[in-house]
């Protein structure tokens, strides 16, 4: 059984101490897919959703990059990490589902898919603020993590 990383062993909440960890390369890819109104989706066009406070996804982009360098000011427990690489990609699959994937890197002892969380979550809450103008039936449906590579151990969500 695995204990908790982030608890001492009075029970208390603790930064986990990655002083003796190896340097190795990292990266992860997370996933936010958003569920927009037909109304909203009506307004798509050239990949792109255009409203009064800009471009949609544009600005979500940006969102994403930045919330992804602030992970460690949001999460209380997480390291600040100077990140190498952070990419967003956003679209629309064929359930006319809008797919947000966030890739972070870095060379580091510690971290990155907390980053790639938080840069997808981001970018989803900022399609929503955006586009709430035109609808509020907006579903964010998931955000999860979908790889992540160094470290102790690499991960690869097997897609069902």
């Amino acid at each position: 059984m695995t204990n908790f990383t982030h608890i001492d062993s009075a029970g208390n909440p603790s930064m986990v101490d990655v002083s003796e960890k190896a340097i190795t390369r990292r990266t992860a890819k997370a996933r936010s897919i958003v569920i927009l109104d037909d109304i909203i989706l009506e307004r798509l066009a050239n990949d792109e959703i255009h409203t009064k406070k800009g471009p949609v996804f544009q600005t979500a982009i940006i969102a994403g990059v930045m919330a992804a360098k602030k992970t460690g000011d949001l999460i209380p427990l997480c390291h600040p990490l100077g990140l190498e690489n952070c990419q967003i990609a956003i679209f629309l699959n064929e359930k006319r589902e809008i797919i947000i994937e966030c890739t972070a890197s870095l060379t580091g002892k510690t971290g990155i898919e907390m980053e790639a969380l938080t840069g997808a979550s981001v970018a989803a809450l900022t399609i929503y603020d955006m586009c709430k103008a035109f609808s509020h039936n907006i579903i964010i449906k998931e955000t999860r993590l979908i790889e992540k590579t160094g470290g102790k151990k690499d991960f690869k969500l097997e897609e069902i």
